[in-house]
């Protein structure tokens, strides 16, 4: 099984999509929404999401920001997503994924990615710590009415 790892293109929308609203359970992501979201990260210029394609059909998807970091010599990046098809999880896809990501983080300087993850979400906590992420943090959110 040979995985291919590269930058997303349009033509990955609808099954990056399926992967957000059937693997991570956001089922707020349209293919219209998505296509809006990508147009606008691409021109600000800091976002950056790799599919996994196994033959022409993607099997995962990462995605992250590129952030500014006040009182630290280097920027750091923002792991937004990750998500492996169900039928393709325990093939290492989500570890080529994080692979294939720190090297763009090494390759532009970048010496720290953070991420979140649910709470409950224990099997991907494993994950994380078997690829030598640290739990060091709570990540709190809170979301505004917009009048």
């Amino acid at each position: 099984m040979e995985i291919k790892i590269r930058e997303i293109i349009a033509n990955d929308y609808t099954e990056v999509v399926f992967l957000w609203n059937n693997v991570l359970g956001v089922h707020t992501v349209t293919d219209e929404n998505f296509r809006v979201k990508m147009e606008q990260m691409r021109k600000a210029g800091n976002y950056k999401t790799f599919v996994a394609l196994l033959e022409n059909h993607v099997v995962g998807f990462i995605s992250s920001v590129h952030s500014l970091a006040v009182g630290s010599a280097n920027d750091y990046l923002h792991i937004t997503g990750l998500a492996v098809h169900n039928d393709f999880r325990r093939h290492k896809i989500g570890t080529k994924l994080l692979r294939y990501t720190e090297n763009y983080a090494k390759d532009y300087g970048i010496s720290s990615i953070i991420l979140c993850t649910g709470m409950k979400r224990t099997e991907a906590h494993a994950f994380y710590e078997q690829n030598g992420y640290d739990k060091d943090s709570y990540c709190f959110d809170k979301f505004i009415k917009l009048d």
